[in-house]
């Protein structure tokens, strides 16, 4: 029985994670959370708007009591299946590890303030401006993208450097603001009351804001602002700089794994098991396969397995299994597929009669879904697919036959 909860309780973690497209219902469940999350933003911004909140505040209400309802539920299904998410912590380090986390805490944020009122209504100003923390439930949406990931992953990559420019940025600030604040305190006593407004005036000069309502009137305060000034573009371009940078390294390398994919390729094929075949009820590590043969995938129910060792393999489950690429130039060993449509010559032909190269045979007979070795008097029939394992170009054979 505890078996059985636990393995429900896994493929909750797997439908509420991130899901690959070959499991349709946790991919589902990525379209409703992105939905529900654009949604209840959506309904926020629109709330703001005084004649569509008198107009519609109804149907705005009910929408923001669904998803929020929505979010409540799935911060509780991700502490349930925290252990999952985290496999080499106890249960409760994985749900504490969650829970203090940016991503734990934004779904925390996400629903907590919509409630706290009902408990504490003299809080409610304060727990409504907490709502605004649910637009960065957003990043959501970013990992169910590769495309978007490519931004975390440089920002990530990037950090040290980043760091070390936001920190010279804020020294020049602070140094500027004491430099500014000792040129203009005397001539401006009420604008440059304090370091303070000396902080303010470096920020909109080093950020090339510029509001206007500080700036230096003394000669030298003028000379200095022109040049923290240019000193702020350059600055500013140095983080954008790092970002730009990390972004064509990212895609060179995305560039060179994939040419390195192409170089050294695998071969795949896919194997449905039927009744009596003898991989039925084995696990995987009894298959002895040959040691450049790897079962890489093995398809059950739709959903794709990580095949190990003690897996036991079933009936209807599909099997991709990979080996290396044949690559060789001269003797131009291929698999060629032959489909036999009505009056092909073939038909009705045993094996041994058929009129191909000595450098070609005949492995395997397809009829029916299922899949036959052929004998010497193996007698095809129409629809039968043929595979032949070939030695020579026969493309123009091919054509004759194939009609």
């Amino acid at each position: 029985m505890d078996t059985i909860w636990e393995r429900r309780r896994k493929r909750i973690f797997e439908i509420i994670e991130v899901g690959s497209d070959f499991d349709f219902q946790s991919r589902g469940y990525d379209l409703i959370n992105a939905a529900a999350i654009i949604l209840n933003l959506t309904v926020s911004i629109l709330y703001t708007f005084e004649n569509l909140r008198m107009q519609y505040s109804t149907i705005f209400f009910s929408i923001e009591a669904v998803t929020v309802a929505f979010f409540c539920v799935d911060y509780i299904l991700r502490i349930w299946t925290a252990k999952y998410l985290y496999q080499n912590l106890s249960e409760p380090r994985a749900i504490r590890r969650y829970a203090l986390s940016f991503t734990g805490a934004v779904d925390l944020l996400s629903f907590l303030p919509y409630y706290l009122p009902v408990f504490l209504p003299a809080g409610a100003v304060a727990f409504r401006l907490l709502r605004i923390a649910r637009i960065f439930r957003l990043f959501r949406i970013n990992a169910y993208y590769d495309s978007l990931n490519v931004i975390t992953e440089v920002i990530t990559g990037k950090k040290q450097q980043l760091l070390s420019s936001v920190f010279i940025i804020l020294v020049l600030m602070a140094a500027s603001s004491l430099c500014m604040y000792s040129l203009e305190h005397q001539a401006q006593p009420d604008v440059f009351k304090n370091a303070f407004s000396g902080i303010w005036w470096a920020t909109s000069t080093l950020l090339t804001v510029g509001y206007g309502d500080i700036y230096p009137v003394t000669t030298l305060g003028k000379m200095f602002g022109i040049f923290i000034t240019f000193l702020g573009v350059g600055m500013v371009a140095i983080p954008t700089g790092i970002i730009s940078a990390g972004f064509v390294d990212q895609y060179s390398r995305i560039k060179r794994m994939n040419e390195y994919g192409r170089e050294e390729d695998i071969h795949f094929i896919r194997i449905e098991l039927q009744p009596g075949d003898a991989w039925v009820n084995k696990s995987v590590a009894g298959l002895n396969l040959p040691a450049r043969v790897i079962l890489s995938i093995v398809q059950r129910n739709g959903r794709p397995l990580i095949p190990r060792g003690d897996m036991v393999l079933k009936v209807r489950d599909t099997l991709i299994l990979g080996a290396e690429s044949f690559l060789d130039k001269e003797q131009h060993i291929a698999l060629k597929e032959i489909i036999l449509k009505k009056n092909n010559p073939w038909i009705g032909k045993r094996i041994q009669d058929l009129n191909i190269s000595r450098h070609s045979v005949v492995v395997l007979i397809k009829r029916h879904k299922k899949s036959l070795i052929p004998t010497d008097n193996f007698i095809l029939r129409e629809s039968d697919t043929v595979i032949l394992y070939t030695q020579t170009h026969i493309d123009n054979v091919l054509a004759e036959l194939d009609f």
